[in-house]
């Protein structure tokens, strides 16, 4: 418990929302959601489900593979913009302008106005993800959740599985990666650009979270209509922050907390999982996802000792419907799926002629490959486009934030946890590193602290962030029952399931209460002042060992709680 001025009442109160705003202001907020899932409970349970059974003898890349296959089985990706309710442009502006450059913000993040580059523009993006229904200062809140909140989506009609956004599922993978799959948190790096949010993991050439499922090099480079979804965003945007176990580091920011030799390790490995050497079958998938392309090109193939010539566009036809590919070494028996009709057994006029045993396809770097295929095609000068687009395909440069820094200097790995320790152990140890007058204190610790607030441990918290948090930006609960009385408010909440989404004394917000339908009688009962405090009505309340009394307007409305936590009236 400690005073907090302005700046850091806003940050420890969006520890609780974690609006997409919130985090992008507060980078600390990611990693301080990593942690509070690993304290959880919730992932804990996922080492004793049958599908984990002997993932500890398994390699490093085959259980990231084993998570990415339960992640996609109890998890739907959910971008419903109206699930967290409304805000709106000037709120934020207000809340935020004291210490955010708003200029700089308008260029970087989506809510306010941020479009992405050319590419983006071209596919609209605004439109794509439903903003362009909020076309006045009414802009959506976009939040992330906590493992729980995720968890409580199967409560809502229409959903049979947990949910979250890319946030959400980026943070969820990372704490799974951690307790399920054993990775060390050093070899995590959580990145987030105005649009999306992703995880790169330095296990073998590199893997790459991407909402619910994950890519490998090989699949980075296989230009299917998936990769080139998932390449979207480093090929298109600015990496804005990224969190790691050592720190963060900010594109808005000048300084950094991330350890500077751990983010210029990110930094190589990243850019080498970028980067290919060009072969046929790299070649080819450039074709597949440059589809314009393949009107250059011809595909010839012995047939019985003989030339056969098919244009390339209608050779790649064939792959739809087929297991066979092009690309690899399943491209004879898809020559062979071939209809005779589609084919000639003379070169088409016009087109470059592409043999798969030709030696120009031998493994060679971008640029020694370019000089092969002018040799080999000459004509390939009037086609500028093409050599540009090949050497995006090959090498993706991300624009990550500058190493100009002031690196704030702090151990080479401030959190000391490992996946062999317990869960309470972590928290144990998460405990002690909040506390400032602890031995081992240091910058950490504030990630640390913020961690028990996200993850709601409200028995050794500060409440004023929670209320105000709680009462300021919790939109759908008053939305929900903006056409009903009180007393109605209180029969419909206590017709609910009494049980909380948060076990123990961990404390729901009003929205989530309304969204999932479920609240502990402390929950149902913050609930009810948030709608009266929308409605400018005077509340209050008395606490005893089992019950809260909320009295609006002098009218008396108890619920029964589980909770072992006491109010603190002075932010009621």
């Amino acid at each position: 418990m400690f005073f907090m001025d302005k700046k850091t009442l806003e940050k420890y109160s969006s520890a609780y929302t974690l609006s997409d705003m919130e985090i992008f202001i507060f980078p600390e907020l990611l990693y301080a959601l990593v942690l509070a899932n690993i304290m959880s409970s919730e992932i804990w349970k996922w080492r004793d489900d049958p599908w984990f059974s002997g993932i500890k003898k398994m390699g490093p890349l085959k259980k990231i593979h084993r998570v990415k296959q339960y992640i996609m089985d109890h998890y739907s990706f959910n971008l419903d913009l109206d699930t967290w309710g409304l805000t709106d442009k000037q709120t934020e502006i207000d809340r935020f302008s004291d210490f955010v450059d708003m200029d700089m913000l308008s260029r970087s993040n989506a809510l306010f106005g941020y479009e992405g580059d050319k590419y983006y523009f071209d596919l609209d993006i605004r439109h794509h993800f439903g903003l362009d229904k909020y076309d006045s200062d009414i802009i959506p809140y976009w939040k992330t959740e906590t493992v729980e909140a995720m968890n409580a989506f199967r409560y809502k009609d229409n959903y049979s599985i947990g949910a979250g956004e890319c946030v959400s599922l980026a943070c969820l993978y990372a704490a799974a990666l951690f307790i399920v799959g054993e990775v060390p948190l050093e070899k995590i790096y959580l990145m987030g650009t105005p649009l999306h949010s992703q995880n790169f993991v330095m296990v073998d050439n590199g893997v790459l979270t991407n909402n619910r499922r994950i890519v490998t090099k090989a699949m980075w480079f296989n230009g299917t209509e998936l990769s080139a979804l998932a390449r979207r965003a480093l090929e298109h945007e600015q990496v804005t922050y990224i969190a790691h176990s050592t720190g963060w580091i900010h594109s808005m920011y000048p300084e950094a907390t991330i350890n500077s030799a751990s983010y210029q390790q990110f930094c190589e490995k990243l850019s080498k999982f970028l980067e290919t050497t060009v072969t046929y079958e790299i070649f080819m998938n450039f074709l597949r996802d440059y589809s314009r392309h393949q009107k250059l090109f011809q595909m010839c193939f012995k047939c019985l000792g003989t030339d056969h010539f098919i244009r390339l566009e209608k050779a790649f036809g064939y792959e739809h419907g087929s297991k066979n590919r092009i690309s690899d070494k399943t491209k004879h028996n898809l020559f062979c799926e071939m209809d005779e009709e589609d084919l000639c057994i003379h070169s088409i006029s016009g087109r470059f002629r592409i043999e798969p045993e030709d030696e120009l396809f031998t493994e060679k770097p971008y640029d020694v490959f370019i000089d092969a295929l002018m040799t080999h095609f000459p004509q390939m000068k009037d086609h500028p486009d093409f050599f540009s687009d090949l050497k995006k395909f090959v090498h993706t440069v991300p624009k990550l934030p500058s190493c100009n820094k002031t690196f704030i200097s702090s151990p080479a790995h401030p959190l000391a946890i490992s996946p062999s320790q317990s869960r309470e152990e972590i928290i144990n140890y998460l405990s002690v590193l909040r506390n400032p007058e602890s031995a081992i204190h240091h910058s950490s610790s504030v990630i640390a602290d913020l961690a028990f607030y996200t993850g709601r441990f409200m028995d050794s918290c500060d409440w004023e962030p929670f209320f105000k948090a709680a009462f300021e930006r919790n939109p759908v609960s008053i939305l929900f029952f903006q056409n009903m009385d009180m007393n109605v408010i209180f029969t419909t909440l206590n017709n609910w399931s009494n049980q909380s989404i948060y076990e123990g004394n961990r404390l729901a917000l009003p929205d989530e209460v309304v969204n999932f339908q479920h609240g502990d009688g402390m929950e149902k009962a913050i609930t009810l002042m948030n709608v009266a405090k929308s409605r400018h009505l005077h509340s209050s309340f008395e606490q005893t060992s089992e019950t809260i009394q909320v009295f609006i307007e002098k009218e008396k409305f108890e619920f029964v709680s589980g909770k072992n936590l006491s109010f603190f009236s002075k932010f009621i």
